[in-house]
């Protein structure tokens, strides 16, 4: 068997990996050590001498020069979270070990959050109860609701790919932006590719999914809100640096018809002075719809199935390239 060791915070070595996620490994691979944290195998690099594979996740360990000459049997790194940029250096994509991610694992949960709030916003769900706590009784605004409603996603990536599957069931139109998408993929996802600026014009309801990556800090501007259609809203699962919060307050501001809901914003929490916390027309969330609890127990069935495909010499599923890690959020 080949021999491991896992690195990781310890907290997310209880959530990541549970008794069936650990007894998976223990049956491919021998533990060489009790649980790591960065800090702990900094502090005792000889733990590493004999390693063949680390498992990992939040928490993981800089992957540089020196942690490698410590690892010189080092064969695989198994990442059980999101993206690796955090733990990957020149150093380690010249090496040629294989890494894989479990950002897949964590694409499930925030698409569920998703379409639960695109579904329940086009009926203007959130407004509704808002409207019955303060009248103390009952009435109805005019939605989009679910039939032939138009839906926008802003970026196809993980994420937004596996939302236009889940909103294939449904009787809406889906309208996407994506720079790099072909319309092979448009074809596949039954959406129609289009502007950005014809996203917000367009949607009942739009959804962003683009990564926080340099060349897409402020993406969304003060524009793109006032564009859209009377009664439409927002949501935003990605980052909050994507968009222009200052610009997006005033926006809501003025047109109290919109909404938005924000399980992400920039900074996190928002300042206690940010207008967004007394806005009538937002619903902020704690940053909750990725893997929670028993749902990153996904993410260490990934790297149970990864180690398997290793030891049996098969292509791994979930493999990141140096191309393909520059594009994480």
């Amino acid at each position: 068997m080949v021999k491991g060791i896992y690195i990781l915070n310890a907290d997310a070595y209880e959530k990541i990996y549970g008794p069936q996620e650990r007894a998976g490994i223990a049956a491919l691979s021998e533990i060489v050590a009790p649980p790591q944290t960065a800090d702990s195998i900094r502090a005792n690099m000889s733990l590493l001498a004999g390693v063949e594979v680390i498992f990992s996740g939040w928490g993981g360990p800089l992957l540089d020069e020196a942690f490698l000459a410590a690892a010189p049997k080092l064969r695989a790194v198994f990442y059980g979270a999101g993206t690796i940029r955090y733990l990957v250096t020149d150093a380690f994509w010249a090496s040629g070990i294989p890494i894989t991610s479990s950002y897949a694992g964590n694409a499930v949960p925030v698409a569920e959050y998703t379409l639960s709030q695109i579904l329940f916003c086009l009926k203007r769900g959130w407004q509704h109860a808002a409207a019955v706590r303060r009248d103390k009784g009952y009435s109805r605004l005019d939605v989009p609701g679910g039939y032939g409603s138009v839906v926008g996603i802003v970026s196809l990536g993980m994420i937004g790919r596996m939302v236009c599957r889940h909103l294939q069931r449904f009787d809406l139109k889906v309208i996407a932006y994506d720079p790099f998408a072909a319309e092979a993929d448009a074809s596949e996802l039954g959406v129609e590719l289009c502007s950005l600026e014809e996203i917000f014009r367009r949607s009942d309801v739009v959804s962003l999914h683009t990564p926080w990556l340099p060349e897409t800090v402020g993406l969304i501007t003060g524009e793109h809100f006032a564009m859209m259609k009377p009664g439409a809203t927002f949501i935003n699962t990605s980052r909050g640096a994507v968009v222009r919060e200052p610009e997006m307050i005033e926006a809501l501001q003025q047109r109290p018809d919109l909404f938005a809901v924000l399980d992400v914003v920039w900074p996190e929490p928002p300042a206690p002075d940010s207008p967004l916390y007394t806005l009538e027309n937002v619903v902020l969330t704690p940053h909750i719809a990725g893997s929670m609890n028993n749902e990153c127990r996904r993410m260490g069935r990934i790297v149970v199935d990864e180690l398997r495909r290793f030891v049996a010499g098969e292509p791994l599923r979930w493999s990141v390239t140096r191309e393909q890690s520059a594009r994480m959020a």
